[in-house]
């Protein structure tokens, strides 16, 4: 009997070892509630897997990022790591001592071993992997999963790392390496209620935290920010800083939050209505404002027809020669100079003026030239033309 409570007693105290080292490993993980250690730049945090490689210089510059997915109420918002200026640096030099970093990890291959489990690697293919990422610095307050190593394994716990700790990068731009302990890192589990540990840095924010997202694409070249000079340059990814080189600087980012142009702010202030008016009536003004007419009632005024007085007629001064088929040997006056000529306002009916005697100013003496068969006779009409008929054999002379 003594033996068997012995027997449960071992084993109720085995199973409550295991569940606390689950509850652990669940609160460093970030399953639920669990702890957020706040790491600044040069801290190594508990456990490290080597000694730093990262510069001393920390310094990165503030980030001045696009807007992001997430909220603060729903989860830390993501940013993609392809974006422009995410990262800082200086031209031409490493943030971090990458072979320093494969030394370090290949004298201890226990330590190797647990790193590479971290990444999905095989152990042997660390020094490469390393090689192959980007040395830079973040720019903005990054939430990670860190881990350290610990009894031949590695640990995990969630983390915050300060804007300007030194990286090492992947080729979707999400920080893989944390160079001042040389720990593997991850993308972070969400928490619901997490709990932050370590002292807070000058201007640190939660709401300004955010996750670096892999970007869709391979990054090739990564536009970094650097501080020392205030210029922006290129890196390649893979590139420790030889292939550095100058270029412009990003578009800024558009901001998150915008509020309303006062241009379309909807007037508060109805629009006066318009009146309806007849004749000559006009709007009587309302508070000094004269409302307009409404069209569809607007009843067009009477006006009174002007009368018009008909425009004279200009007498025609067509001159045109009468029918030549018979020529005149006896030239003519012109009817402007002959006063006898009628002015009875009948302008279409030619009057014959070819009898002396109706005109006391003709002359009366005899016409000695001789008749031809040609002779014409002249009618002027009172619109000032002259006609000519043949057969009279006599021309009226002025």
């Amino acid at each position: 009997m003594a033996s068997l409570t012995a027997v449960v007693v071992a084993v109720a105290a085995l199973v409550v070892v295991l569940v606390s080292r689950s509850d652990d490993k669940g609160d460093t993980a970030g399953s639920g509630s669990g702890e957020v250690f706040l790491q600044n730049t040069s801290a190594a945090g508990p456990d490290p897997f080597t000694a730093s490689t990262a510069r001393t210089d920390s310094a990165s510059g503030a980030a001045s990022l696009p807007p992001r997915t997430g909220t603060a109420e729903t989860a830390t918002p993501r940013v993609s790591g392809s974006t422009p200026g995410l990262y800082g640096g200086t031209r031409a030099t490493a943030s971090c001592d990458v072979e320093r970093q494969v030394r370090y990890l290949s004298a201890e291959p226990a330590k190797n071993a647990a790193f590479a489990k971290v990444l999905g690697l095989e152990p042997n293919a660390v020094p490469a992997y390393l090689r192959s990422l980007t040395p830079l610095q973040l720019r903005v307050d990054t939430r990670v999963t860190n881990h350290g190593y610990k009894d031949g394994a590695a640990t995990s716990y969630q983390a915050v790392l300060q804007a300007g700790t030194a990286v090492l990068v992947d080729g979707r731009g999400v920080p893989r390496v944390r160079c001042a302990c040389g720990n593997p890192l991850t993308e972070p589990v969400a928490q619901q209620e997490p709990r932050t540990t370590g002292t807070p840095w000058p201007n640190y924010q939660a709401s300004q935290v955010v996750v670096v997202a892999p970007s869709v694409t391979v990054v090739n070249v990564f536009v970094v920010y650097d501080p020392e000079d205030d210029a922006w340059f290129a890196r390649e990814h893979g590139d420790t800083g030889r292939q550095d080189r100058p270029t412009p600087p990003p578009p800024r980012p558009t901001p998150t939050t915008t509020s309303a142009s006062p241009s379309v702010t909807p007037s508060t202030t109805p629009p006066m209505p318009c009146v309806t008016v007849t004749g000559d009536e006009t709007p009587t003004p309302n508070d000094g404002v004269t409302p307009s007419p409404c069209p569809s009632t607007l009843s067009p005024t009477a006006t009174t027809p002007t009368p018009t007085t008909p425009t004279p007629s200009t007498p025609s001064t067509d001159t045109s020669s009468p029918s030549t088929g018979t020529p005149t040997d006896s030239p003519s006056d012109s009817p402007s100079d002959s006063p006898g000529a009628p002015t009875d306002g009948s302008p279409d009916t030619p009057t014959d003026t070819t009898d002396p005697q109706s005109d006391p100013q003709s002359d009366t003496r005899p016409d000695t030239r001789p008749d031809t068969d040609s002779d014409t006779r002249t009618d002027t009409s009172t619109d000032g033309t002259v006609e000519t008929a043949p057969g009279t054999g006599r021309q009226p002379v002025a």
